[in-house]
């Protein structure tokens, strides 16, 4: 049941990565539409079909709309510094990135908005909020500014862990509740988003400076991840308050 439940609030996730890999063995480059423009099509119906069948709700609806926004921002200034590229053409890209790549962020959001629902899941004990949203701008920050700046990623690992090491995070199976430490939860969800990547430059939809798409991702990519997870909970939070307890809970796990 853990596992049916993981896979349909990844579903989202997971859509998108079966377009991705479907349109990089079917597309053709003289085709009218571009692959990048259809990916994007099909990610708002995507999007569409989660809200007009409540799979989504609206409150989930503007995590993810924050996702995009923050998730765009940082696309066109890593593509910028040459972090990655986007090798295809299309209509709809700004600043060489494609719009469609705001969902793959969106995705990430969803992912967890969903997961929280179905597993009526609590943290507790949160640390104070304002502490959290420091250490997340801090993540975010040092994505662009370790390009000028001494990458300080080092220190925002271990203040994850000093921050959130006591945070449980208590979700619900029928009856029974069962808990996990957030650090642990983070790490092993940025394993699976790394898997995610090697779809993603395998089907040639991004590439990662000097990397050839046959070639497989660094696992330092999940060092990365781990960090932007942290922002995406964060992010999350920032409309979903009321799962979150100053206090530990009591319930009876397993």
């Amino acid at each position: 049941m853990f596992t049916l439940k993981q896979g349909w609030a990844a579903l989202f996730g997971t859509l998108l990565l079966g377009g991705m890999i479907l349109s990089s063995q079917i597309w053709q480059p003289d085709w009218p539409l571009a692959r990048y423009d259809a990916l994007l099509i099909y990610a708002i119906s995507l999007q569409a079909l989660f809200l007009a069948t409540g799979m989504e709700s609206w409150r989930e609806a503007r995590v993810i709309l924050l996702f995009h926004i923050t998730g765009t921002a940082m696309e066109i200034f890593k593509v910028y510094a040459g972090s990655w590229g986007y090798p295809g053409g299309g209509v709809m890209k700004l600043w060489g990135v494609p719009l469609f790549s705001g969902f793959m962020y969106a995705s990430v959001g969803s992912y967890m908005a969903r997961v929280i629902r179905l597993f009526d899941m609590r943290f507790a004990p949160y640390p104070p909020f304002w502490t959290t949203v420091v250490l997340a701008a801090a993540i975010y920050g040092n994505f662009f500014a370790h390009h000028f700046l001494p990458d300080i990623r080092l220190a925002l690992f271990a203040a994850t862990l000093l921050l959130f090491a006591r945070t449980r995070i208590w979700f619900r199976i029928a009856e029974t509740h069962y808990w996990m430490p957030l650090p642990l939860a983070a790490f092993f969800s940025s394993f699976f988003l790394w898997l995610a990547e090697n779809i993603g430059t395998s089907t040639k939809t991004w590439i990662y400076s000097g990397q050839d798409s046959h070639q497989m991702v660094s696992l330092a990519k999940m060092g990365s991840w781990y960090l932007l997870l942290f922002v995406s909970f964060v992010t999350v939070t920032v409309v979903i308050r009321d799962t979150l307890s100053r206090k530990p809970l009591c319930y009876k796990a397993t």
